[in-house]
């Protein structure tokens, strides 16, 4: 447990379980969560807080594995406040809560074309982090800058050299929380990109377990790109066909499953732990390994104790 924590405007909840804010519904509690009620109290928070004191920024948890042991950290979680879109000038504003889902469509409405985002889980936050996309776009292809606030309680703004993107993985400073981001998309007529996202939409419900509880693609694809979405597109060394090969699809764990929808999601079916979920995670890499010789990269992120 953490004493003597700075008092705060927003929400400050000590031993806060983790799991109901996770999709996988999954995880054992942090030291504390704290919900900060605008950018001034969470600078002054973070200044505030005892260096030996981990900070851990948490979106939505779409693309989390919080251990059973729960994660010894302050969890930052933005909520109201954090989540504004704007458009104007040919670029898209956004707070770090904002839903990817809402962003792509309020700049569709604006004739800008984030489509990419419309079927990504999650929020702007951790879309910067993880460099999301799919439909061979990449949240690099459009990022301008993030404004964050760093461990020592700084707001600093940060451009594409500072982030330098890779497949799934940026250089955020350590224990910053990114409050905002703003990118430059192509232009496009409206109805044609709202049209092209319902579209997307239909293809992703037709070949994703998206009624079931998941964290979206659990592991990278081996040749470090995302799907095109295209109907050429080469699956030979995709995450889903390599597992498939290796006889993974449908694989259980407890309450964990590899969906026989989409090898690559990994589902808590009802009851399951992290340990069932990861375990099984880690059981899928070593088959993997061990019919392709392909070693599987989580997407996943993984985090606390055991």
């Amino acid at each position: 447990m953490i004493s003597n924590l700075p008092s705060v405007r927003g929400r400050l909840t000590p031993d806060r379980a983790l799991s109901e804010l996770t999709w996988l519904r999954v995880g054992g509690p942090a030291d504390a969560l704290f919900q900060p009620a605008d950018v001034a109290d969470l600078s002054d928070f973070m200044r505030q807080l005892p260096d030996d004191v981990t900070v851990f920024p948490m979106g939505v948890g779409s693309n989390l594995i919080v251990r059973d042991g729960g994660l010894r950290a302050v969890v930052v979680r933005l909520g109201r406040g954090f989540n504004t879109i704007t458009c104007a000038e040919g670029l898209v504003t956004a707070g770090a809560a904002a839903l990817d889902a809402h962003v792509a469509r309020k700049a569709a409405d604006a004739g800008l074309d984030l489509t990419f985002l419309r079927t990504i889980p999650g929020s702007i936050g951790g879309a910067v982090r993880m460099n999301a996309g799919c439909y061979g776009s990449y949240t690099a292809d459009h990022f301008i800058s993030a404004d964050v606030v760093t461990r020592s309680g700084e707001r600093r703004t940060l451009g594409p050299e500072d982030m330098n993107f890779r497949y799934r993985q940026s250089d955020l400073p350590e224990g910053a929380v990114l409050i905002a981001a703003t990118f430059a998309p192509p232009k496009g007529e409206a109805e044609a990109l709202h049209a092209r996202m319902e579209a997307q939409l239909a293809k992703r419900d037709e070949t994703q377990p998206t009624r079931d509880r998941s964290a979206g693609s659990t592991f990278r694809n081996p040749a470090g790109f995302s799907s095109t979405g295209k109907d050429d597109d080469v699956h030979d060394l995709k995450a889903w066909k390599v597992i498939q090969d290796a006889g993974m699809k449908g694989a259980t764990r407890g309450g964990a499953q590899m969906s026989t929808k989409h090898a690559n999601f990994l589902i808590n079916t009802g009851g399951a732990t992290a340990a069932d979920l990861e375990g099984l995670g880690e059981e899928v890499r070593k088959k993997v390994y061990d019919s392709s010789g392909i070693t599987l990269e989580w997407e996943i992120m993984r985090v606390g104790e055991n």
